[in-house]
């Protein structure tokens, strides 16, 4: 007997029989909300949490915010409860989120493009000092980031930044995040192209649109038409990559789909050239297919990169032309191998108008408000007016006279802003860490500069170009994957068995055109303490069997288990 809607246990083999609910794609028809997140979005736009901040929140207090603007809407202004001082990593996956809430904030300011003017860094150094204890961290998404934020303060501090040209629009939230470009765009001698008017119109097209304020997910974006690959183009969801196209000339290469964090995906290529007049339609296409495409059911699979993963490059583009753009695009090159193996500019560089620029390194991102205030001070004296920030925590001075670099690298050295640091201070980074991260486990900032002291220390003469990248937490807001040694924090067992700060370790990960994630060697865990030795350790088996020329994440690789322990 068949099996009918009335029958259906006629059915053999019998079977469970569930309908599929769909990923919560706009476009499928599903609209209805589907988690806690779309709900509140749906209730009310993150954009219009503002007003409440500026004419209730900050006038009554932390008390008297709700919960769906405190814990959600208000990231779209770049605002996240930090967290509360005194609360170890092994409760951060148990607590509440109100248990873990401070009554201050996180603030990133958006930098698109690592754009600052002189008088713009003074007064986020201003605001530093003013309303942050003097927290002022660079982040490896050319932000900058403050702490211990009081609610009652942020009208006056958006009220400061906004009068120099500065915003904490969709900084942070389900929203496009803020634009990477090139930090030497415009000046670079070996530049393909300049991508600064597609960052530009970009910006102005997209940012506080309410037609684009509800995505699934955060939207990451980078344009750079530099040779060196500088802004981490394949870890995006949207990335713009210059290159030479043989009939056209110079353009951009498009790569959707990349992003790390628990389930890391490099991006791959449309295969489409695009001029840099047309950048900003075929970014508005893409983030409207996130949006409308998006999977809003699942939280954790509501990034593009899952649906680049199911769609494929193809169909992608098929949609992106066929729906949203109505024409087709010019197929294209991909990009050159870079030459150079630091992306981070780093150094004294002579600029296409014989003037230079000047790139240093702070510690881990670290840096504080009167630290930056002088660095806008010392880049006037020096008659500089521009600066910028780097995806890799870094800083750079532009415009510089030649008769003034050596007095502005010594002064920039007497503040602990080296531009010629060691390896280990130039290839370092980490992530906000427990200190002030609701999600961290371990500590990083501290770790990693003291890191960078011990093997300073250590291995004076080591001089490959190497990355170590620190994470609190399984997110990747560090890159751990993609680093030659990521460190991605957890609580681990010491040797007298107790449970302690420490580290899983990835070992030769890579950007560029030969990018690839970090192996694992299984049960390869250190303690925070542990870590100098055995940073050490393998750094001298690297030196000890690498083939000539080769790089660390090749010989990572290859290593035995036992040179990687």
């Amino acid at each position: 007997m068949a099996a009918t809607p009335q029958n259906p246990a006629a059915a053999t083999p019998r079977r469970k029989v569930s309908r599929h609910r769909g990923e919560g794609q706009w476009a499928a028809g599903h609209f209805t909300p589907l988690n806690g997140n779309e709900q509140f979005k749906k209730d009310d736009d993150g954009l219009n949490v503002r007003t409440r901040i500026e004419t209730i929140y900050s006038k009554r207090g932390f008390d008297s915010i709700d919960p769906s603007d405190l814990r959600g809407r208000m990231r779209w202004w770049g605002l996240y409860t930090q967290r509360k001082p005194g609360i170890d990593g092994g409760k951060t996956a148990i607590l509440e989120p109100e248990e873990l809430d401070d009554r201050f904030f996180m603030l990133r300011v958006r930098i698109d493009g690592g754009r600052l003017t002189t008088e713009q860094l003074r007064v986020i150094g201003e605001i530093s000092q003013e309303f942050a204890r003097g927290t002022a961290d660079i982040t490896d998404r050319q932000n900058v980031q403050y702490h211990w934020i009081r609610i009652e303060d942020v009208p006056e501090i958006w009220n400061r930044l906004e009068a120099v040209g500065l915003s904490t629009t969709e900084a942070c939230g389900d929203t496009p995040r803020t634009i990477l470009g090139s930090p030497v765009a415009g000046i670079a001698e070996d530049e393909i192209i300049d991508g600064t008017p597609a960052v530009e119109e970009i910006h102005r097209r997209i940012v506080g649109n309410p037609a684009f304020s509800n995505l699934p997910r955060k939207f990451k974006t980078a344009v750079s038409g530099s040779p060196l690959l500088d802004v981490a183009h394949e870890i995006n969801d949207v990335a713009f990559v210059g290159v030479h196209h043989p009939e056209h000339g110079p353009g951009f290469d498009v790569w959707v789909g990349g992003g790390l964090s628990t389930n890391p995906k490099i991006g791959v290529r449309l295969g489409a050239w695009v001029p840099v007049d047309e950048v900003a339609d075929v970014h508005e296409g893409v983030v409207s297919i996130f949006r409308d495409y998006g999977y809003r059911r699942l939280r954790n699979r509501a990034r593009l990169k899952f649906l680049v993963a199911d769609w494929g490059p193809e169909k992608f583009r098929q949609v992106l032309e066929d729906e949203y753009l109505e024409r087709k695009l010019l197929d294209g090159p991909a990009p050159d191998q870079p030459v150079e193996r630091w992306r981070d500019h780093v150094g004294v560089h002579r600029q296409k108008d014989g003037r230079f620029y000047i790139g240093f390194a702070p510690r881990v991102g670290r840096v504080d408000g009167a630290t930056l205030t002088k660095i806008a001070e010392l880049a006037e004296a020096h008659g500089s007016g521009r600066v910028r920030t780097t995806v890799e925590q870094k800083m750079i001075v532009l415009d510089v006279e030649e008769a003034q670099v050596e007095s502005l690298v010594e002064a920039l050295e007497a503040l602990d802003l080296t531009a010629r640091p060691s390896t280990f201070r130039r290839g370092t980074m980490a992530c906000t860490g427990i200190e002030y991260c609701k999600l961290a486990i371990v500590e990083t900032k501290q770790r990693g500069s003291q890191l960078i002291d011990e093997l300073e220390r250590r291995l004076p003469e080591f001089d490959e170009p190497l990355t170590i990248n620190i994470n609190g937490c399984p997110n990747a807001c560090a890159r751990i994957q993609v680093a030659d040694i990521g460190l991605k924090g957890q609580l681990v067992l010491d040797d007298q068995g107790r449970q302690v700060e420490g580290y899983q370790v990835h070992l030769g990960g890579a950007l560029g055109l030969e990018a690839g994630f970090g192996r694992k060697v299984r049960g390869l865990k250190v303690t925070s303490d542990e870590l100098p030795d055995y940073v050490e350790r393998v750094l001298k088996r690297f030196q000890e069997e690498r083939e000539d020329g080769e790089r660390f994440a090749a010989w990572a690789s290859r290593a035995s288990e036992e040179a990687l322990s």
